[in-house]
């Protein structure tokens, strides 16, 4: 899936390639199990930046 960027503070696919692998796994991918994510962790992380460039913060959706 092609992403579209929308504010200079979200990530490259260069930045992603090097954050993702940082990230825990998902808990539902673990053999306990958990719920599955609700939003993309690429959209968290850019919306953490956001806020951390302008101080605003912007909703998830």
């Amino acid at each position: 899936m092609t992403r579209r960027r929308c504010y200079p503070s979200d990530t490259t696919n260069a930045e992603w390639a090097l954050i993702e692998p940082l990230l825990p796994p998902p808990a539902c991918e673990s053999p306990t199990g958990g719920r599955p994510e609700k939003h993309p962790r690429r959209e968290i992380v850019d919306a953490i930046r956001y806020v951390v460039d302008t101080g605003q913060c912007r909703c998830l959706t």
